[in-house]
């Protein structure tokens, strides 16, 4: 029982104090979750992510699902997701009361233009992070060796290069493409 309040508060608190959506709560998940030692690796972090983002719903409530059921079973899932989804519920609940308040309150304004650079910068700094340690680090003969994995490198310049130039294509396409040279190039050549 202890495990499963733990893990309420802990997804509780990262949903209470991260701003900017799931990928902005991956550092926090990151923390909280190798600290206590509820994953094996960074990988199988990693891997839940890649799968959070590649399945239907909210990617933040995936990760935490995923996270939960690793510890605790389903009822950990339910708990993790509970955690993670109950401050934005709070928080919605209180700005639709006082909508008209928020909005024009000028000190609200500030804190939501100030925190746009802070969110981008956090976005960044995560996709370099898992992008570095999806691609670089890898175990080999049991010994921890740094080795550029140019298969990552080329499947994520490809599908960069296809959304810059055509930026209104649905991202679908992209994770579906993705998968596919994910196949080619790990499955059949690798």
């Amino acid at each position: 029982m202890d495990k499963l309040i733990l893990l309420f508060l802990t997804f509780f608190k990262i949903g209470l104090f991260t701003f900017g959506g799931g990928y902005a709560m991956i550092p926090m998940i990151e923390e909280e979750v190798m600290l206590r030692g509820w994953l094996e690796s960074v990988d199988t972090l990693v891997d839940f992510i890649a799968i959070s983002e590649s399945t239907p719903g909210p990617f933040a409530i995936n990760v935490a699902t995923f996270v939960g059921y690793e510890v605790a079973g389903v009822f950990g899932a339910i708990i993790a997701t509970i955690g993670v989804v109950a401050p934005s519920f709070i928080i919605i609940l209180l700005i639709a009361r006082f909508f008209t308040r928020f909005a024009k309150n000028r000190y609200v304004s500030g804190f939501l233009f100030g925190i746009k650079p802070a969110v981008v910068g956090i976005l960044l700094a995560v996709g370099m992070g898992l992008l570095l340690r999806s691609t670089i680090y890898t175990d080999i003969f049991h010994l921890s060796e740094w080795v550029m994995d140019y298969r990552t490198w080329v499947i994520g310049s490809i599908l960069l290069a296809i959304r810059l130039i055509f930026p209104k294509l649905n991202p679908i396409y992209l994770i579906m493409l993705a998968a596919i040279l994910g196949i080619v190039g790990f499955g059949l050549i690798g």
